[in-house]
């Protein structure tokens, strides 16, 4: 029985699957936003018609944001979903 090699995480799941560093970087920040947009739909018990309500967008957008797919979503619309959520989006660089 050959023993499994587990190969450390660079703490970038997208980077680990061999994305350049500027798409990786950009698919990272798009997964951790519809995250917390998910997270802050779910907190507030709203409906998939509240929430398009309150993103001003359709409940068909709504839907293909709570099944993750981030394909569909840019990181500037994500963003703009955020605010109208009520949160704040910060961009912090780090060396």
């Amino acid at each position: 029985m050959e023993a499994e090699t587990i190969i450390e995480s660079s703490g970038n799941v997208f980077a680990d699957l061999g994305f350049s560093p500027e798409e990786s970087t950009l698919l990272a920040m798009r997964s951790q936003l519809m995250g917390e947009l998910r997270l802050v739909i779910q907190d507030r018990g709203w409906t998939q018609a509240k929430v398009a309500e309150v993103l001003d967008v359709s409940q068909s957008r709504v839907s293909d944001l709570m099944r993750g797919k981030w394909e569909k979503f840019s990181l500037d619309i994500l963003i703009t979903l955020a605010i109208r959520a009520g949160r704040h989006v910060e961009l912090h660089l780090v060396a």
